[in-house]
């Protein structure tokens, strides 16, 4: 089950900025894929959704490469794009941000998108964030719903203090139930934060860190395994993790937090074919422009998997009306 907010829907936003016309010739789209390309499970998967959706509208021509991560290649990426005349081009993962900076410079008429990052000031370039305080909110209102032991858990990276502070706990605290949050920064061994959490009484955990979430959801099942009766429980982010689940270990992973990449994409593309692009300002200090995905229009979505948080989706979606109000 997939939990939206009820309220107004926004597909295209207002603040859009004309792209000068060119020549009348077919549109063309480079998509430069991070490590790994398609099959990663992760963000170039769900940006592929986004491209074969749009493919199937709009008339295109694709061109796509993926770079090995270093900068160079990076670099040598974009511009093999731009040569063959691709407009616009979209970077997926904040590894190209330093590559779009001088290349946005250089090259003012191209229309650059880069996915997951806002660091970029140049009007030619959409950054594509997703409102990631909203999706925790839900994560530790849901975490709150099922505990067991009146303890749930973030894990985090040091950076996402806010993502903790504005979007888990605040979460949890407006279940109105008598729950703790509890925040582990992992700096080491993600396996090791997650028995440290579960030790100190956590029976939900909420991963927000990038990668691979195997290590915390092998623990889990261990511990699930190791304790009759115990029932630990895993909300995850998509695409920001990967995670296998077998029918046998499924029941362990409660929750999602989808960021809608795929809609992304199949945005940017759909405003190129009008010659527009986002322009929404994400930062007024810095100069940085395009658009933040929320709640608000099914840019984020909360996914339940388990029938225990099914039964209080009705408490998640008056929760989320909440929760799409956070513009962090």
């Amino acid at each position: 089950m997939k939990i939206r907010s009820l309220l107004l829907a926004v597909v295209l936003g207002s603040s859009l900025l004309a792209v000068p016309a060119q020549a009348a010739t077919q549109l063309s789209v480079g998509v430069a894929y991070d490590i790994g390309g398609r099959g990663d499970k992760s963000f170039n998967d769900a940006s592929a959704a986004g491209l074969d959706k749009a493919q199937k509208q709009f008339d295109f021509n694709l061109e796509a490469v993926v770079t090995d991560g270093t900068s160079a290649d990076r670099e040598k990426r974009i511009r093999s794009l731009i040569t063959k005349n691709c407009n616009p081009i979209i970077a997926i993962g904040a590894g190209y941000a330093s590559t779009l900076q001088a290349l946005s410079v250089e090259f003012p008429n191209t229309h650059f998108a880069i996915i997951n990052d806002a660091s970029v000031a140049a009007l030619n370039v959409t950054s594509v964030i997703f409102a990631n305080t909203q999706g925790a909110y839900l994560a530790g209102f849901s975490a709150a719903q099922v505990s067991k032991t009146g303890k749930v858990a973030m894990i985090a990276n040091p950076d996402q203090a806010d993502m903790y502070k504005d979007g888990f706990s605040a979460g949890v605290f407006a279940s109105k139930k008598k729950v703790i949050p509890i925040v582990k920064y992992v700096s080491g061994s993600y396996s090791a934060a997650t028995n440290q959490v579960i030790d100190a009484g956590a029976d939900v955990v909420f991963v927000a860190t990038q990668g691979s979430d195997s290590e915390v959801f092998k623990v889990i099942v261990a511990r699930n395994a190791k304790k009759k009766g115990s029932n630990i429980g895993l909300i995850n982010v998509e695409p920001d993790q990967y995670i296998t689940v077998t029918s046998a270990t499924k029941k362990f992973l409660i929750a999602s937090f989808v960021k809608r990449v795929d809609k992304a994409i199949y945005d940017i593309i759909a405003l190129s074919t009008e010659k527009k692009q986002y322009l929404d300002i994400l930062d007024a200090d810095a100069g940085i422009y395009g658009r933040r995905y929320g709640i608000t229009g099914g840019g984020i979505e909360f996914t339940i998997r388990s029938k225990e948080l099914s039964a209080v989706s009705a408490s998640i979606n008056i929760a989320a009306a909440t929760a799409e109000k956070i513009s962090a």
